[in-house]
């Protein structure tokens, strides 16, 4: 996912992502967050990368991006996505929105912060317990993100 608050190369990041990743492109100001979809498009082809826009499906159509990455709070935007013919991922925070990314036909759900992560400074993570139960069932593959990394993976199970 793409920070606006952090000095990336969003371009050569890309580059290195293996074929088959995804990119959400997720700039809140909606000029800066069209501008790096429109820099990102044709890396994306060329690497076989899916590119996402977060909550924006007008743009996502327009870019002809892979599709939309949407907040829980607006996932009933699923269905737009849909008749568009995009990928739509979701975020899910609790075990409801991840119900209902399924009853919505989200090809995937993100759920963070798994663990304590700069990014949701102050907040705790869910935990591996908690993340369980609230996957448990799941008719969306399921994304953990949120202060993952070398140590933390592991207690996933991946």
């Amino acid at each position: 996912m793409t920070d606006d608050t952090l000095a990336v190369d969003w371009v050569e990041a890309v580059r290195a992502l293996p074929r088959g990743s995804a990119v959400v492109v997720r700039h809140r100001e909606a000029r800066a967050r069209e501008v790096l979809a429109w820099r990102l498009r044709p890396v994306c082809a060329a690497r076989g990368v899916t590119l996402l826009i977060a909550d924006d499906v007008k743009l996502a159509v327009r870019v002809q991006a892979g599709g939309v990455h949407l907040p829980q709070a607006r996932m009933a935007k699923a269905s737009e996505a849909r008749a568009r013919r995009l990928m739509v991922t979701v975020s899910a925070h609790d075990r409801a929105a991840v119900v209902r990314a399924g009853v919505l036909g989200a090809d995937a759900v993100f759920v963070s912060p798994v663990f304590a992560t700069a990014s949701h400074a102050g907040r705790d993570g869910l935990g591996v317990t908690q993340l369980a139960a609230m996957i448990a069932g799941s008719v969306c593959p399921v994304y953990a993100l949120g202060g993952i990394d070398a140590n933390s993976i592991s207690r996933l199970g991946a």
